[in-house]
């Protein structure tokens, strides 16, 4: 598997991944990414900023995230405790295409964005998740991510809303 950074010609397929993961969450009753986010829009942003990836296999997409190196507004207060308190990066809108989950692939996506931190200079990766994303849950814990408390959402469309946050600690 290959990782690419999501060019403007990928925002379809990125675009359609997202969708089918909207459809899963909401059939499994969670309102998280039911408001909207993420959109084309934000995905545009991450294409124009270069933050956006892609998880390819035999020139086939099977996945899409995005990672920052910039604080998350939203990771500011925790009801709980993260491992660090320093700088660290960040993994957001984390989805694998119909037909490829159980792969294996949401796993790599993760030790890519681990080593793309490391290259970075930073410690450890956050990211956080519905309350009710089980699935999510449990490739985080697979990946090493370590559950650290509540945190709400700033901004956006999903302003206020409980997520689990999860932080990761670089070797």
């Amino acid at each position: 598997m290959e990782f690419i950074i999501a060019r403007p010609e990928h925002i379809e397929k990125i675009c359609e991944i997202t969708a089918d993961a909207k459809r899963q969450l909401k059939n499994l009753g969670l309102d998280q990414w039911q408001k909207g986010y993420p959109s084309r829009e934000v995905w545009n942003q991450d294409i124009e900023a270069k933050c956006a990836y892609l998880a390819v296999e035999e020139g086939v997409i099977q996945g899409a995230f995005a990672f920052q190196v910039t604080p998350d507004p939203s990771y500011k207060v925790i009801e709980g405790k993260w491992l660090t308190d320093g700088a660290y990066a960040s993994m957001h809108r984390v989805c694998v295409a119909k037909g490829c989950k159980g792969k294996g692939v949401a796993g790599r996506m993760f030790n890519y964005g681990f080593g793309l931190a490391k290259k970075a200079g930073f410690d450890s990766v956050r990211i956080d998740t519905h309350p009710g994303n089980l699935p999510m849950q449990h490739a985080l814990k697979k990946a090493g991510f370590e559950m650290c408390g509540e945190i709400h959402l700033v901004g956006g469309c999903e302003y206020g809303a409980v997520r689990i946050g999860f932080e990761h600690l670089l070797e």
